[in-house]
């Protein structure tokens, strides 16, 4: 089947821009189950989608059709085959608002540069949620067509099931189904007239040519204006500090009341109910994508999900009362989250290196042997611009540049597929230990970008232990 649709997309991208030779590399998968590829040919590039959810893939191209009419900034849909799943992108790059948000922290707070990036987003969100709203076809929403007291209670279960059961936090189910009650009913009264994006989270905007795109809103439906608000300033890894969390509340009310008439107090009430709701559905998703699905990148986000409980639960009174919930999320508060989790079986250790060939490929110590060793020397050299000589491959100018390169994308997605298929078979087999090492002229530059972006992908995959070492320039250390 994979091949099918990757041959699949290769002729697509032929009939659509009339060129041969075509390079077919895959992206990193997220946390959904879609798969997506950068196709290069001559002098056209796109990003392929495959997905064999029909209905999405409707809503998504027939939500993006209305959008881009209504001015707002989402892909160019090029080509689409329905017989085969699969539909062609314009290419808006990879560098999401989060990336830029981690690159650009200092001291723990975004730069202005970042924070001018929210403000834009945050102007953007009314003109999805009021102005694109107006003529749309919600007949496409899938799975649902509105964020009803059904779409609550599957939330809300989701953390029960997956979050509270799985750390076996005690609570009275017949107390904490009543709360359920009671916050659902004080939900709906903020009412479903607005597009709500669902999955409105600085992952998925991109910046391209300077400026936030939009992505991922396959699962929209009509729901209340505060969801998608509370889904971006609360987003889990983004950690923003809380008082520009609510510098940016202020910002989207401001622009609100450009395309709406609100009730600032009412509005701001309910909110902090749907911050709740939203809190309690992304640590479900936690626990089933990290403890049944064994994604690491899930994991890894929960004590980012706990601080954010412990600031609700501090400055934070919800006008119904939630007694047995209140309790639960109490007591996960000072709950070592890294149990039961950390049961999960962690058995493979992936050592990931640079160096420099004219000092040799690291030693595995671990005497295991084998593993790999990549050239990185065939590849476009930053090394050999003055401008880049006092930068790393860890440098945000240095992997602006190899991101561009193509061979560099073709380079990583070999490395990729050679390393997945020995992970999987190592795991299988019980194997404990793995080393990936890059080597290219100086340890500076290509070998030390390439390491970064293998543990990323591996730790972002994978339920393992990844250890990057970068060879020469930890000697600056010794």
């Amino acid at each position: 089947m994979e091949k099918d649709h990757i041959e699949s997309l290769r002729k697509l991208f032929s009939n659509w821009s009339g060129e041969q030779g075509i390079e077919v590399n895959e992206l990193p998968a997220a946390g959904s189950y879609r798969q997506y590829y950068r196709i290069n040919g001559q002098n056209k590039n796109a990003i392929g989608v495959f997905s064999p959810d029909k209905q999405e893939n409707k809503a998504f191209l027939g939500f993006t059709k209305h959008f881009s009419s209504c001015g707002l900034a989402v892909p160019d849909i090029y080509a689409v085959d329905e017989s085969s799943d699969c539909y062609l992108l314009s290419d808006l790059g990879d560098l999401s608002l989060l990336q830029k948000l981690e690159e650009g922290r200092k001291n723990g707070r975004p730069d202005a540069v970042t924070i001018d990036l929210y403000k834009a987003v945050i102007k953007e969100l009314p003109r999805f949620q009021v102005e694109a709203s107006a003529g749309l076809n919600y007949n496409l929403c899938y799975p649902v067509k509105e964020f009803d007291a059904r779409s609550m209670r599957w939330d809300l279960n989701y953390f029960k099931y997956y979050f509270l059961r799985l750390l076996k936090i005690p609570f009275n189910e017949h107390a904490l189904e009543n709360d359920f009650d009671r916050l659902i009913l004080y939900l709906l009264k903020a009412g479903t007239s607005f597009f709500m994006y669902r999955d409105f989270q600085a992952r998925n905007i991109l910046i391209h040519q300077g400026k936030p795109w939009f992505i991922d809103y396959q699962g929209g439906r009509r729901g209340p204006l505060q969801y998608d608000l509370a889904s971006l300033l609360f987003q889990v890894k983004a950690d923003l500090p809380f008082d520009l969390r609510e510098e940016m509340l202020n910002e989207y009310l401001d622009c609100l009341s450009k395309y709406h008439k609100v009730d600032r107090a009412a509005f701001i009430s309910s909110y902090y109910g749907f911050v709740l709701i939203r809190l309690l559905q992304v640590m479900g998703a936690y626990g089933f994508r990290g403890y049944f699905e064994r994604r690491a990148h899930f994991l890894q986000s929960i004590p980012y999900a706990i601080e954010n409980v412990k600031w609700w639960l501090d400055n934070i009174q919800l006008e119904p009362q939630l007694p047995e919930l209140m309790k639960a999320l109490r007591v996960i508060a000072v709950t070592d989250v890294r149990t039961p989790f950390a049961s999960i079986e962690q058995g493979l250790t992936v050592s990931v290196n640079s160096f420099a060939y004219k000092n040799g490929a690291p030693i595995d110590y671990s005497g295991n042997g084998g593993g790999f060793v990549f050239d990185c020397r065939a590849l476009p050299n930053p090394g050999r611009y003055e401008h880049f000589k006092s930068f790393t491959g860890k440098d945000s100018l240095v992997r602006q540049f190899l991101d561009r390169e193509p061979l560099v994308d073709k380079f990583l997605a070999n490395v990729y597929k050679l390393v997945d298929q020995s992970v999987l078979e190592y795991q299988r087999r019980g194997f404990s230990s793995l080393q990936v090492n890059f080597g290219c002229t100086g340890g500076q530059h290509r070998s030390v970008f390439c390491a970064e972006k293998l543990a990323k992908y591996l730790e972002e995959k994978y339920s393992l232990e990844v250890k990057l070492y970068h060879t020469e320039l930890d000697k600056q250390w010794l």
